[in-house]
């Protein structure tokens, strides 16, 4: 049987960190994005049980403490969102032992894959109790780490889930449309009372049409077949499973009249391009959606980044009435950063024009502004004007 390498992950020493604060680390993020095989590989000391288990859950259930009592140094606990009173008993558990003079005495890892159900019961139990952070799938930077020679187009086709980097074109192919049908669908099912599956799948796809673009839900409910209301629901719905989210606009302290609407994304290209119906690289260079793809990958290895470092990125875009338009605007406790993101391979002194056109709306608020491009030349240090290629990109914050 094949061995595969394990990818190291920039998230790790974070995580290790916040137990020297927290008796509980909570880990959300996307299904398949490796948070199982992370936590069993940093804590391999501790037990592993999966709540999506049907005797593990019974378990649980009939007797917590009997459950609890199991795990003398912790325990990691897979798929949560299975069981929202776990939050709960983790609570009993870490304040005995604080009541005992021993904070430390457990560890606990909970993981899951719905941030909504999470987040609702974290808030609730856990407030003082648990550090919460997410898992992405690779960044470019991971991925690099282990195929330095891979290119831009491999690169967006497929996306940062860990097992699509150990199987070829068809294998990427089969393995994307069973996540969707087996993950996605399963998700959608527990979450909402999902009557026309047919009207879900058109409008994931639809979805997947306009990355980079502003949602409306009036176009895509007419589009669907369905009420706006719907539509609003399936969005907010697809975001909690980690699979798009939105950038909204900026506008703070400029008195122009600007877009208000947030723009659409994807936490990942490969399940992208699937969904757009993308399976080559020949495809991918000729589609008219490539720039937006690459636009979609530049913007998520800023919130990776974030998401690695246990922080959220305030990050939006900026685009006026008259169509003067920023991708991205990086909000930084001294001011913000600016960043143009060119999906070309030659530098152009003119995709700086609307950056110029920021810089002198907003002053010294502006702290730098950076073209990520797909080229060979760098300039990471200036601040103002400089440039990156997208594969170092994470090397220029």
């Amino acid at each position: 049987m094949k061995q595969y390498k394990l990818i190291d992950r920039t998230i790790s020493s974070t995580i290790i960190e916040m137990f020297q604060y927290f008796p509980i680390v909570t880990l959300t993020g996307p299904r398949q994005s490796g948070k199982t095989t992370l936590c069993c590989e940093l804590f391999s000391e501790l037990p592993y049980v999966n709540l999506e288990e049907s005797s593990t859950l019974s378990e649980i259930q009939e007797d917590p403490n009997i459950f609890f009592s199991k795990y003398k140094s912790g325990v990691i606990i897979d798929e949560a969102q299975n069981y929202p009173e776990i939050f709960s008993l983790l609570q009993v558990q870490v304040d005995k032992d604080r009541l005992s003079g021993n904070p430390n005495r457990h560890h606990y890892i909970v993981t899951g894959s719905n941030n909504f159900s999470l987040m609702e019961n974290v808030t609730q139990s856990m407030a003082g109790r648990a550090a919460v952070m997410s898992l992405l799938p690779l960044s470019l930077k991971e991925i690099l780490a282990v195929r330095p020679m891979v290119t831009t187009n491999e690169l967006i086709l497929n996306g940062g889930y860990p097992a699509i980097w150990n199987v070829d074109s068809i294998g990427r192919k089969l393995l994307l449309e069973n996540y969707y049908t087996t993950y996605i669908e399963r998700d959608v099912r527990r979450l909402i009372n999902l009557k026309d599956l047919h009207a879900f799948r058109r409008f994931v796809r639809l979805c997947a049409g306009r990355i980079g673009c502003e949602v409306n839900a009036s176009s895509l409910a007419v589009e669907v077949g369905v009420k706006t209301p719907t539509i609003q629901h399936w969005l907010s719905v697809l975001e909690a499973s980690f699979i798009i989210y939105t950038l909204p606009p900026y506008f703070a302290n400029i008195k122009k009249r600007l877009i208000k609407s947030p723009k659409l994304y994807f936490y990942d290209t490969g399940l992208a391009t699937h969904l757009l119906g993308i399976s080559n690289s020949e495809q991918l260079s000729s589609h008219p959606l490539r720039g937006q793809l690459f636009e979609n990958m530049a913007i998520n290895e800023i919130i990776k980044y974030g998401f690695n470092k246990g922080k959220n990125e305030e990050i939006y875009f900026y685009r006026d009435q008259s169509q003067r338009e920023v991708d991205l605007l990086r909000i930084q406790p001294e001011g913000l950063e600016a960043y143009e993101i060119k999906s070309g391979q030659t530098y152009n002194s003119e995709y700086f024009k609307n950056l110029d056109y920021l810089k002198n709306l907003l002053g010294e608020q502006v702290l730098r502004t950076m073209v990520v491009y797909d080229g060979e030349s760098e300039n990471c240090d200036a601040s103002h004007h400089g440039f990156c290629n997208i594969r170092t990109m994470q090397d220029c914050f």
